[in-house]
C-alpha cells in the first residue's frame, strides 16, 4: 500500500488525542496516506459504521466501553452485510488472554503502545488480507451462480432432449406407423389375390420386409419413449433387463426389493430418470466392461429410492472417467439433479456398480392395492404396440 496514490480510510477508537496523533504520526512516517476520524464512545462507533472504511483501530479501554464490545458489534455487522473490517486492537496494557479472546473473535491483530512500530505493517498487512479475503469471497459467488446456471443449463437439455424424443417418437407412431401398417394391408391383399405363385411369392417377399420396418420402428419408439413405463417402473425394468439378456448374450438379474408384493406411485420424473440411467449403466456394461453378469437391483428404503447396475467386468480406470467426450456418466448425475438425486460410481478389480439415490417426499409416495408383481410378468407381452398386426 506504500505509495498508494488514494488515502486508506482509518476509524480510529481512541479517547485520547495524544495516542490518536502518535498513531497518525506513525503511518505517515512509514509513506501510508491516511483519512482519520478519531471517536470514542459506542454511539459515535455504531454511527461511523455506516460509512465506508479500510481498517477500525480500537484502543482496549474506552469511556464505558472496551476493544472487545467494538469487536463484537464489528462481527454482528458483518454477520448481516458479510465481510469483517480489518479490526487491530491496541493498548497500553493487554493481557495475552485478553488478546487470545480478540484474535478468537475476528480481530486481525494486537499491538502495545510501547511498540507501534509495528502499527503500519499490521495495516497494511491487515487490508491486503481483507482485499484479497473479499476478492475470494467474490469469485466462489461468481463461480457458484456460474455452476447453478450450468447446472440448470443441463437439466434443461436433459428435459428438452426427452421432449424431442416424445416429439420423434410420436411423429413415427403417426406418420411412419400408419404408413408402414396401411402398407402391410395393401400388400396382404395382393398376395391373396394374385394369381400367378411369383407375384405371391414377392408380394409374401415384400410383407417380411415391411414387417421387420414396423419391428425397427417399434424399436426406435420404445428406445426414444419407453412406453413400457406406463405400466410402472418395475414392469419397465424388468422387461428392459430380459431384452438385454437376449440381445446381449450377458446374464441380468433383476431384483425389486420391496417391490413385488405393491405397486407405488413415484413423484413425476423419478421412473423416466431410473428408466434412463438404467439404459445407459446397461449400454456401458455391453459395450466397455467385458462382463458375464449384471444385476440390477430395485429398492426403496427409508423413503429413498435406490437403483443399483453392477457388473462383474473389468472396472472403469481413472482415465476413462477424465475422457474429454466421456459424457455419459456426467449426464447421469445432471438427470439425477433434475429429481433431488445423485449418482455414485464405484469400480475396480471385482467389477463396477452404479447407484442412483433419489429421495422420495413420503406424500407422493403412495400404496396402490392390487399389487404389480415381477415375477407375474410375461418379459415378452411388456412391449404394447399401438400397431395393428395381422
Amino acid at each position: 500500500m506504500t505509495g498508494s496514490a488514494n488515502a486508506f480510510r482509518l476509524l480510529h477508537l481512541e479517547d485520547s488525542e495524544p495516542d490518536h496523533a502518535l498513531a497518525l504520526a506513525h503511518l505517515q512516517r512509514a509513506g501510508l496516506r491516511v483519512r482519520a476520524l478519531r471517536i470514542e464512545t459506542r454511539a459515535a462507533f455504531e454511527a461511523a459504521l455506516a460509512e465506508p472504511w479500510d481498517v477500525v483501530l480500537s484502543d482496549y479501554n474506552l469511556p464505558g466501553f472496551t476493544g472487545l464490545e467494538a469487536l463484537r458489534l464489528l462481527r454482528a455487522r458483518a454477520q448481516a452485510e458479510g465481510g469483517l473490517l480489518p479490526f487491530i486492537l491496541v493498548s497500553g496494557q493487554i493481557g495475552e488472554d485478553t488478546a487470545v479472546e480478540a484474535m478468537r473473535h475476528g480481530a486481525n491483530d494486537y499491538l502495545l503502545k510501547s511498540n507501534l512500530a509495528r502499527l503500519a505493517p499490521a495495516i497494511e498487512h491487515a487490508i491486503a488480507a481483507s482485499r484479497t479475503h473479499l476478492a475470494r469471497v467474490a469469485a466462489d459467488c461468481e463461480l457458484e451462480v456460474s455452476r447453478r446456471r450450468l447446472s440448470e443449463l443441463a437439466q434443461h437439455l436433459q428435459t428438452s432432449v426427452e421432449a424431442e424424443r416424445h416429439a420423434i417418437a410420436r411423429e413415427i407412431h403417426d406418420d411412419v406407423g400408419g404408413s408402414l401398417t396401411a402398407l402391410k394391408f395393401e400388400l396382404d391383399w395382393m398376395r391373396r389375390h394374385a394369381a400367378e405363385p411369383a407375384v405371391q411369392q414377392r408380394a409374401a417377399m415384400a410383407l417380411e420386409t415391411v414387417s421387420a420396418a414396423i419391428e425397427a420402428s417399434q424399436r426406435i419408439m420404445q428406445n426414444l419413449r419407453p412406453a413400457i413405463l406406463e405400466q410402472g417402473l418395475v414392469a419397465a425394468l424388468q422387461w428392459m433387463t430380459s431384452r438385454f439378456e437376449k440381445r446381449t448374450g450377458i446374464a441380468c438379474e433383476y431384483r425389486a426389493t420391496g417391490l413385488s408384493s405393491e405397486r407405488k406411485a413415484l413423484p413425476a420424473g423419478v421412473p423416466l430418470v431410473a428408466y434412463r440411467t438404467a439404459q445407459e449403466a446397461l449400454t456401458n456394461v455391453s459395450k466397455h466392461a467385458g462382463a458375464s453378469r449384471v444385476v440390477v437391483d430395485l429398492s426403496i428404503t427409508a423413503g429413498v429410492l435406490s437403483l443399483e447396475v453392477s457388473d462383474n467386468g473389468r472396472g472403469l480406470a481413472a482415465s476413462d472417467l477424465a475422457k474429454a467426450r466421456s459424457f455419459g456418466i456426467r449426464g447421469l448425475h445432471e438427470r439425477a439433479s433434475t429429481v433431488g438425486g445423485w449418482v455414485d460410481l464405484s469400480s475396480g478389480a471385482a467389477g463396477t456398480s452404479l447407484i442412483l439415490s433419489v429421495p422420495l417426499d413420503p406424500a407422493a409416495v403412495r400404496r396402490v392395492p392390487g399389487g404389480e408383481n415381477p415375477a407375474d410378468l410375461d418379459p415378452d407381452d411388456a412391449e404394447t404396440s399401438a400397431w395393428t398386426a395381422l
